[in-house]
């Protein structure tokens, strides 16, 4: 019988493994891709601010995605503690996305505005000054470390070709609204910037009592 050559035969066995695991995994993928571009961003969400995406690549290149996650799961715990479920649209401009799934800390998807730009400083500064339990490292280094523009202007310029609206007038005074900022600065913007366009708790009953579906929440 065919099915015992191919059992006997282990080359061939392996060969079609393959092909099966391949055509399996393109039939799951692909159309994830074609989702992903049909994506429309959520209300409010915008490519971000010049000094905002200077904090998030300091926030990727420091390695906080390895302890904080940036998802908020539908699970009625999750959401009781952090706020509103994550959205696909809120994140149609994050490259790479911070989802993840690893929360030795807290996840911070709703983070923007629950504490003031001093406290996020003094936290990043030395944490168990504000979080005496705290086992996060400190960031001094970030307070005196000068942001680069022109490094900044060259990602604006790059995300462009990847899809981000950038202006050109917003590319273009990118340099000067960076001017004299620091790391510190930059991934406090940032921190401070995450989950503000999320809907707000009731958002639906409100849209329901005004006749109307609510804004970017998910049924």
């Amino acid at each position: 019988m065919s099915h015992e050559k191919i059992e006997k035969n282990v080359g061939l066995m392996g060969v079609l493994i393959a092909v099966a695991i391949s055509f399996g995994g393109l039939a799951e993928i692909v159309p994830l891709m074609y989702q992903a571009e049909a994506i429309e961003p959520a209300p409010g969400v915008e490519p971000y601010p010049p000094l905002e995406l200077a904090g998030r690549d300091i926030y990727v290149r420091e390695g906080c995605y390895g302890c904080h996650s940036q998802m908020v799961r539908t699970l009625r715990f999750e959401t009781a503690r952090y706020g509103h479920y994550s959205l696909a649209g809120e994140s149609v401009y994050d490259r790479p996305f911070q989802w993840g799934s690893k929360r030795t800390g807290p996840d911070l998807a709703r983070v923007g505005g629950r504490y003031s730009d001093d406290w996020h400083r003094v936290h990043l500064m030395n944490p168990r000054d504000v979080v005496p339990e705290s086992n996060m490292p400190g960031y001094p280094w970030l307070a005196t470390t000068p942001l680069n523009p022109g490094t900044v202007v060259q990602r604006m310029r790059a995300l462009r070709k990847l899809g981000d609206p950038y202006t050109d007038a917003q590319i273009e005074k990118a340099a000067a609204e960076l001017e004299g900022k620091t790391e510190l600065d930059a991934l406090v913007a940032y921190l401070q910037g995450l989950g503000r366009h999320a809907p707000r708790p009731g958002a639906r009953a409100d849209a329901a009592a005004a006749g109307s579906p609510a804004g970017g929440d998910a049924p």
